[in-house]
């Protein structure tokens, strides 16, 4: 039939290109579902291993995943590079299923630990591969778009975390009374944390069977030397003319891309680099990580049942989703700053209103629901994903930019 001009494309082109980023954004909603499943099963747990009395070893059974996370970051940047983005999709989709697989049937701590490492390592890939690929299959009028929506997946797959953890729960409560004896309905009955974190195989499956239909990364193509398969890729997804365009400009930036770490604290680039730092440092110190992996922990101790704590958890996940929503789409009009001033001064009001309630012993269910409410809020549209936006807008091509978003 021969090549088609950039109009007849146009529609073709976004229905293609937005699939193979929410495939790609797929990543994204395990690493937030991988993260967030441990939060609803922390107290079974708990209980299951015998750590009452060790709340070393209970930091460690959840933050295990996010030293796991940084080995994978660490190496994510080479592989990628080295072997593609694709493949490295692929590979955290096995290992977030791998991780699933074992985590569900740990017979102890030790290996309970081991699999989530696993885990976490999938979390740093992804983390770093998957906005890194979508960026390169996506022409330049809609990227911004369709890299938002890594953020924004890694928010539902938090939520449908919490969702599954409350179903689960729910029906280990109601199958109880029924006293049911098989060995599946005993994982639910008596060690609900398993399915919980067993229920994560699903979309891994479904990850890595989607991942055959997508294209190799354009810009990884031109890197092997095979600028005549990248120009299909590119025509395919962008148009002729577009593709051109974006073949010279990959072309120029692989001539020119000597970026060094040394450089990043040269006299040019150590401005950014300390801003960049800054906002990341800032961004995971804000507390974000243990309101969503300890928030049912927190809300129980706060006394709250186990299951309005789960439901409370359900609660926050909804306000996250809704304000990262609310983050992409007035990001551009409103500016960064400005939300980033409106945000920490949410942040600061609703730390310090829960503050006082736990320091005062006044708890109310409802006013500790609404102070978390508004700290997830306020960091939703402000703190979780503008510094990253930020941070990729002032580092230069060779630099590499800031290939990674908000990580909870």
């Amino acid at each position: 039939m021969g090549i088609r001009t950039n109009r007849q494309f146009n529609h073709i082109n976004i229905i293609f290109v937005s699939l193979i980023s929410i495939v790609a954004a797929l990543g994204g909603f395990l690493f937030g579902f991988d993260t967030a499943v441990i939060s609803g099963a922390i107290n079974p747990l708990i209980k299951y291993f015998q750590i009452e009395a060790d709340p070393v070893l209970q930091g460690w059974m959840v933050s295990c995943v996010i030293l796991g996370s940084v080995l994978g970051a660490s190496v994510a940047g080479y592989l990628a590079d080295r072997f593609g983005r694709r493949r490295n999709l692929f590979l955290a989709g096995i290992l977030f299923l791998i991780s699933a697989i074992g985590s569900m049937i740990a017979p102890d701590l030790d290996f309970f630990v081991v699999f989530r490492l696993i885990g976490g390592i999938a979390v740093g890939i992804a983390a770093m591969v998957a906005p890194l690929y979508i960026a390169e299959v996506t022409p330049p009028s809609i990227r911004g778009r369709m890299v938002s929506m890594y953020q924004f997946t890694i928010a539902v797959g938090i939520l449908v975390a919490y969702f599954t953890n409350d179903y689960f729960r729910v029906l280990s409560e109601n199958y109880a009374i029924t006293a049911l004896k098989s060995c599946f309905w005993s994982w639910i009955i008596t060690d609900v944390w398993r399915i919980m974190l067993g229920s994560e195989i699903i979309p891994c499956i479904l990850f890595i069977g989607l991942l055959f239909v997508v294209p190799v990364s354009p810009r990884f193509i031109m890197m092997k030397g095979n600028e005549e398969a990248a120009f299909k890729v590119l025509s395919r997804v962008a148009g002729i003319e577009t593709a051109k365009k974006e073949i010279e400009e990959i072309r120029n930036t692989i001539t020119h891309e000597r970026g060094t770490l040394k450089q990043l604290f040269e006299p040019g680039l150590r401005k950014a680099t300390i801003i960049a730092l800054f906002f990341s440092i800032v961004s995971q110190f804000s507390g974000i990580d243990i309101v969503l992996h300890y928030g049912p922990v927190i809300l129980e101790r706060a006394g709250f049942s186990f299951g309005e704590s789960l439901y409370g958890q359900i609660i926050l996940g909804v306000v996250l989703v809704v304000f990262t929503i609310l983050a992409m789409w007035k990001v551009d009009s409103l500016g960064r700053r400005k939300l980033l001033y409106i945000g920490n001064a949410g942040v600061l009001l609703s730390l310090t209103t829960m503050g006082y309630l736990f320091y005062s012993g006044v708890s109310s269910n409802g006013g500790l629901i609404a102070a978390i409410s508004v700290f997830i809020a306020s960091f939703a549209f402000s703190l979780g994903p503008i510094p990253w936006i930020i941070m990729s807008e002032i580092f230069p091509t060779k630099s590499g930019g800031v290939r990674c978003h908000w990580q909870p």
